[in-house]
């Protein structure tokens, strides 16, 4: 049996040279980066090896890269770091309704404490009006955290008009690029970002290894605290194999750039179409232009999601119904609900996102087994039956 996996939002699998490159930092170059001798010394400089390719990767400099464990984790350090150390200059947060769960948790924590938060809705394409943005602005805002490309939908966010905004305002900018950072260029220079979250495992790095991106001079309140790794701002021993490896994804990134959206893109669209050609009452979620080269987000009507994830399953198709974060949730997707989607068809999603392996004729299978997969469960379903019937006698 033929095997897809079409879940690369989730996880990718580590490249084979990142895995190279981290294995001997499990054993012969073993030291702690703080150690001044030399078996030490070999770990630190193989830490500011990865942090000057992590940094190459989205155009920083690498003084203005901390690593951290996981996208979440950066996101948090963001959230609450820089409203906590800029508080004195006002206690207004803006963040967009679509954002991940990481920020948007964060941010009701510092509600609790005093900040007030604006949530700025999206249009029914999942876009956040930059205007919007500018409308929502006080005299007491110190922050606004609008995500890049959002990890469920695809959509790709007008940062650096959003950015232009808070630069003239003086108002620091956080960007969530974990989705986008790794399939298509990202430069903080150009999106006029102050703070930005990357994760290593989103382009085929280790899990564990994740970086934020702090502009130089921005002050931030580290959130873990009892030691002076990552100059600091992030206590604790570095994970220095995942770190590694976190640098030569961020390498092969780079270099293979363009490559990425210019073979994921006509495949990602070849997969709409045969879906759109085969499949009735189904539509794509998000912009249908600024998205994501790899990400395809589509609900059925008349199905439920688990239901056909299940049965690709059995096919030898692994897709998500949503979010990893939240897929064993029995709530529908948080975004989905913002762009207007109903909840009926927000429960018949299927996330599917492509990866560098993913080939015509990966698609083509799946083209192949979907289609009788929603036609068999839609005859099970009495509401279905009811718009066939319908239909019928229009």
């Amino acid at each position: 049996m033929r095997k897809v996996y079409l879940d690369h939002a989730a996880t990718t699998p580590a490249h084979p040279k990142v895995v190279e490159a981290m294995m001997p930092f499990f054993t012969a170059k073993f030291g702690n980066p703080s150690n001044l001798h030399d078996v030490g010394r070999e770990a630190k400089n193989a830490v500011e090896e990865a942090r000057s390719k992590t940094a190459a990767l989205i155009g920083s400099k690498p003084e203005e890269i901390f690593f951290t464990s996981s996208g979440t984790e950066s996101n948090n350090f963001a959230i609450k770091g820089l409203a906590q150390a800029n508080s004195q200059k006002g206690k207004h947060i803006i963040v967009s309704q679509v954002e991940h769960f990481s920020v948007l948790h964060p941010v009701k924590t510092l509600e609790k404490a005093g900040f007030a938060v604006t949530a700025v809705p999206p249009s029914r394409e999942g876009l956040v009006d930059p205007a919007h943005i500018s409308k929502a602005i006080t005299k007491e805002t110190v922050l606004v955290s609008v995500m890049h490309a959002n990890n469920e939908i695809g959509t790709i966010q007008p940062i650096a008009e959003i950015g232009k905004i808070t630069r003239e305002k003086g108002i620091l900018f956080h960007t969530d690029a974990v989705a986008s950072v790794g399939w298509i260029p990202v430069d903080v220079q150009a999106l006029g970002v102050d703070a930005l979250s990357l994760s290593g495992h989103q382009f085929y790095g280790p899990k564990g290894a994740a970086a934020l991106y702090v502009r130089k001079g921005v002050r931030i309140k580290p959130q873990i605290e009892g030691g002076v790794q990552e100059d600091g701002r992030r206590g604790g021993t570095e994970n220095v194999p995942a770190i590694v490896g976190l640098g030569k994804a961020a390498e092969i990134a780079a270099a293979d750039m363009g490559n990425r959206a210019a073979s994921l893109t006509p495949l990602r669209d070849r997969l709409l179409a045969g879906l759109k050609q085969r499949v009735p009452d189904m539509f794509l979620n998000g912009h249908p232009e600024r998205r994501l080269p790899h990400n395809v987000n589509v609900s059925f009507l008349y199905v439920e999601g688990e239901s056909m994830l299940l049965f690709l399953n059995m096919e030898g198709i692994y897709v998500s119904s949503g979010s990893a974060c939240t897929s064993r949730s029995l709530k529908s997707s948080h975004v989905l609900s913002c762009i207007g989607t109903d909840a009926a068809a927000a429960n018949g999603t299927l996330l599917m996102t492509l990866g560098t392996g993913t080939s015509a004729e990966d698609v083509d299978y799946v083209l192949e087994k979907l289609p009788p997969i929603v036609e068999r469960l839609r005859s099970m379903s009495p509401l279905y039956e009811d718009v066939v019937k319908s239909r019928k006698k229009t």
